[in-house]
């Protein structure tokens, strides 16, 4: 060893070898870099086709014999270091490195030896040299011409796309620095690839492949790999295990789709955002999405062309089954089967090749899973599958439902309702009472850049199984769990009810949908606090919307809740006419909301007989768990509106919301268990549903409200149908006795608590009880009149004014009885809604006759004026003022204006001085639009003692 000299090691260049990753084609292929080493010689290195010209097939890479020969007069060449990927090795020595170590520590280092050692060096090596030769005539010569292909460029055409599939209003699309793909599933797209040359149809071979979550699964169809074939039969190119689309070639020299003019841009349109690449996958810069008219995608080939249409499978008689109800399971199995093989897999086409360049055009099938998916570009040569070249598009692709596709679950025929159930920014939420209903303006705003991601993380979070996303049915229960946050289930936001929101927003103060999601999400998905079931409701409809399916907000007055499966919400009252909390018993917890904000979706229930599909009710404040989550949904409107309470899902605890008794017991010493039901007037559970009308906007008044209580119940209440149900979901026969009424043969007088008008906040109002003896004979009564502010749960808040005594009415006499409520009595009390509950009770002696009714009603506050100072245009400053009078007389503190509009200003909150009592405030404002057309803005105000001071305006931005 001592005959190595340390210049000689010096000047020993270093070796590289190559992992083998696989075998075959003659015992090589998938050879990836090339294997350099140190021949005795030192004759120039050799590579052919990515592997050294030394390479023995059979043996380790490890080895190389040719390292360690050694001819008379030369010094011994040790083994060069390993180095790159390969550097890992097994413990342990190779051949030549046990040669040498017996060579060096034999007890007979003779002449011999060494001339033996030189000997098996150089019969090794006359060896490799046939050995390589054999293989070279083993492998066919255009292996060693092309490296497989290389993408250099992506294009997705977002903005081009997204016209086709009614999701260019999404801002994701509209990005200037990475737009992302907002597709429909049921419909095709195009996108493009460059590669580094051109594509050989007889070597190359190019998958595209599309994963949906972070285990993409072929069986499961959240991972598809469609290969590109360059004719209508499959090809060699193949897999087994992978192909699951079908693949088919339109040859440049054929027709191509009917076309439709895109001006001055390159093929597919204008460009929308080019990406370039100056090593592989590795993106360097992007450049802005806007057109320019005389510059052309590098995707695109040289000289004006006109786009491919999309084809959207519009009706035709080959699809004329397809008028059909759509809750039908029959009509879906029936029809969908028919045209499975064409329209229900994924799907690939070349489009065309502009040398380097090819465009595909995709299908998406109309079950495919909704949310994010990802795009690989997998290429390699024929038969070297191993050495392959993928290529990850940095784009996240977006697949919504598609409510324009007749395939897709949630379709709706009608143009009008798509553009308001789906497309529409803005809309009303109902609120107030039965007899006064308040409609308030609310941004839902599904088309902005973080509600998508926000969705699409609150479907992760729900623990919805990837595979699962497709089914409409199965998204829209995920999505009634996780918006309101129970159980640290991390669900979007926290509600309550009491009032106290020091340490979050107020529920009153939310504008829209957009910055509840964004702090969400900024938040590092921590629930939101605060809200209710309106504002659940309102991000129903955002989450929804922007995920493709059709919903509205619907608004019950009057809802029940039940807590024991009575049917019934029951209330108790001993002998002074108080209320017992939670019943005698203590385990009553059943309440009545003045109102109770849900939703509804649309789509078919194939798991429902026919007839059943359409409006689907969602409720996002569920009161009770189901399957263990507290989640409700979807019913049936239709089974709703039967009785069908065996259908699927939670139908029977909605049914129940809409048709329950209110009962009424009092304390009475006579009854065998202590309390006697009273008789009530009006106040009926369901007593009126609304929605927003689709065809009218109202931004000043009410006109846009829509009643649609006939769709969810019959109008006779006390229908042997739906006493047949009541009976049948109550399940407790023997306790039917406490919920009849006494006989009512002996009751002469008649009471009637009288509607409350329009009360202005900060006026006195006087509820009014009439009584009537229809008897020939005195009676005694006695009577309570109670008012109070309440929450819109129904819960008392605190007492405002209480009258109560004893008193005869004479035989055929009518007395009334007053209850006067001032401002000073009220205006420290009120809480959320400004709501006041007004109670009356009443008993008479002679007869035992008993009873009970309520009302509520809210006190109304004046309007916020919203007025444009100029014509807005996009990109230019407007001026806009706010306005509105303090109606109380006192000062207001802790002021502040929350302003949105989709379009023209993100949600914005601007503080403000307290406000002088009976002052008249005027502020000004500045907003940029971003957006022409037609737009609202919603303003609120809010301070420390009134609230809930809102207006909303109509914009019209100019381009």
């Amino acid at each position: 060893m001592s005959m190595v000299s340390k210049s000689s090691m010096d000047k020993m260049s270093s070796s590289m070898t190559s992992s083998v990753t696989g075998m075959g084609l003659g015992g090589i292929t998938g050879l990836t870099t090339g294997m350099s080493t140190l021949s005795c010689m030192r004759e120039q290195q050799v590579t052919i086709g990515g592997m050294a010209s030394n390479y023995v097939p059979g043996l380790s890479a490890n080895y190389n014999i040719s390292s360690f020969c050694q001819r008379p007069g030369q010094s011994r060449r040790w083994p060069t270091a390993r180095a790159g990927p390969s550097a890992q090795h097994r413990p342990g020595r190779s051949h030549s490195t046990g040669a040498l170590h017996r060579l060096k520590h034999s007890s007979r280092n003779s002449p011999n030896t060494q001339y033996t050692h030189n000997l098996i060096c150089k019969l090794a090596d006359q060896n490799e040299r046939r050995r390589r030769q054999d293989t070279m005539e083993l492998i066919p010569q255009s292996y060693y011409s092309q490296q497989p292909l290389k993408v250099e460029l992506t294009e997705f055409y977002s903005r081009d796309n997204a016209k086709d599939h009614h999701t260019d209003q999404y801002d994701l699309v509209n990005d200037n620095i990475l737009p992302n793909p907002v597709l429909r599933r049921g419909q095709n797209f195009f996108f493009a690839v460059r590669f580094d040359r051109t594509y050989d149809k007889q070597q190359d071979v190019i998958r595209i492949v599309f994963g949906f979550g972070p285990k993409p699964s072929v069986t499961k169809g959240t991972r598809v790999v469609l290969p590109v074939n360059w004719s209508t039969q499959q090809g060699a190119f193949q897999h087994s295990r992978d192909v699951i689309g079908l693949a088919r070639m339109q040859d440049t020299s054929t027709t191509m789709p009917p076309i439709s003019t895109m001006g001055t841009m390159g093929a597919i349109g204008a460009m929308s955002g080019i990406r370039e690449t100056t090593t592989y996958g590795v993106r360097r810069t992007s450049f802005s999405n806007d057109p320019l008219p005389l510059q052309h995608s590098p995707l695109s080939p040289h000289g004006p062309m006109e786009r491919p249409m999309v084809e959207r499978y519009a009706p035709t008689t080959q699809h004329s089954s397809f008028q059909r109800s759509y809750g039908s399971r029959h009509g879906s199995m029936q029809n969908l089967a028919s045209i499975a093989h064409e329209m229900d897999r994924w799907d690939i086409s070349v489009q065309r090749q502009d040398g380097n360049t090819i465009t595909f055009q995709v299908h998406v099938p109309a079950s495919a899973p909704v949310g994010v998916w990802n795009c690989w570009v997998q290429t390699h040569r024929f038969g070297q599958r191993d050495n392959r070249h993928d290529y990850k598009c940095d784009e996240d692709i977006y697949i919504l439902f598609n409510p324009w596709c007749r395939e897709d679950a949630v379709y709706m025929d009608n143009e009008s309702s798509r553009k308001e159930y789906v497309l529409n920014e803005q809309g009303k939420i109902w609120y107030g009472t039965w007899r006064q209903p308040k409609g308030r303006k609310w941004i839902f705003g599904q088309f902005d850049d973080v509600v998508l991601p926000a969705c699409i993380y609150l479907l992760e979070r729900s623990g919805l199984e990837h595979s699962e996303r497709g089914n409409p049915i199965r998204v829209t229960r995920a999505i009634s769990a996780m918006i309101n946050a129970n159980d640290d289930d991390d669900g979007l936001m926290v509600g309550r009810y009491d009032g106290e929101y020091k340490d979050g927003v107020a529920p009153h103060a939310w504008t829209g949908s957009v910055a509840i999601l964004e702090r969400y999400l900024t938040d590092g998905g921590r629930p939101v606090e605060y809200g209710q079931c309106w504002v659940f409701s309102a991000l129903v409809v955002t989450i929804c919307r922007a995920l493709g399916i059709p919903c509205r907000s619907v608004t019950n007055y009057v809802s029940a809740h039940d807590t024991n499966r009575t049917f019934t919400v029951d209330k108790f009252f001993d002998r002074d006419g108080n209320e017992v909390p939670n019943g005698p018993d203590e385990d009553c917890y059943d309440s009545c909301w003045n109102f109770h904000v849900w939703n509804d979706v649309w789509m078919q229930r194939p798991d429902l007989p026919q007839g059943y599909g359409g409006w689907q009710i969602i409720d996002a404040t569920p009161q009770e768990e189901a399957e263990s989550v507290y989640q409700c949904g979807p019913a049936s409107v239709e089974a709703v509106r039967r009785g069908e309470v065996g259908f699927q899902y939670d139908t029977p605890f909605v049914y129940c919301q809409l048709n329950a008794e209110l009962c009424h017991f009092q304390e009475e010493e006579n009854s065998e268990w202590g309390f006697i039901r009273m008789a009530s007037n009006q106040y009926q559970v369901g007593r009126k549903i609304l929605t927003k009308n689709p065809n009218r906007d109202d931004d000043e008044g009410d006109s846009d409200m829509l009643e649609i209580t006939h769709e969810y119940k019959t109008v006779e209440s006390s229908s042997p149908e739906r006493l047949a149900v009541i009976a049948s979901c109550r399940g407790y026969q023997r306790l039917q006795q406490y919920y009849e009424f006494p006989d009512r043969n002996f009751e002469d007088v008649v009471f009637d608590l009288m509607d409350i008008d329009i009360v202005p906040y900060g006026q006195p109002f006087d509820c009014t009880m009439n009584i009537q003896n229809k008897s020939h004979e005195d009676r005694t009564i006695w009577c309570v009149l109670t008012a109070s502010s309440c929450y819109y749960t129904g819960a008392i808040a605190a007492r405002l004014r209480r009258s109560q005594g004893e008193f005869i009415v004479r035989a055929g006499q009518r007395e009334v009885l007053k209850l006067h409520v001032t401002p000073q009595e009220y205006m420290d009390k009120l809480v959320d809604h400004s709501m006041v509950k007004v109670h009356a009770m009443a008993y008479v002696k002679q007869t035992r006759q008993a009873w009970s009714d309520e009302d509520d009603f809210p006190l109304h506050k004046p309007r916020l004026q919203i007025q444009l100072r100029s014509q807005p245009s996009v990109g230019q400053e407007c001026a806009v003022t706010f306005s509105f009078q303090n109606p109380l007389n006192v000062h207001l503190t802790d002021c502040y204006f929350t302003v949105e509009g989709p379009g023209i200003q993100r949600p914005r909150q601007i503080r403000f001085r307290d406000v002088k009592p009976g002052e008249f405030v005027n502020y000004q404002d500045k907003f940029v639009p971003r957006r022409q057309g037609e737009r609202r803005v919603v303003v609120t105000f809010s301070s420390r003692q009134i609230d809930e001071i809102f207006g909303c305006a109509n914009v019209n931005v100019r381009g």
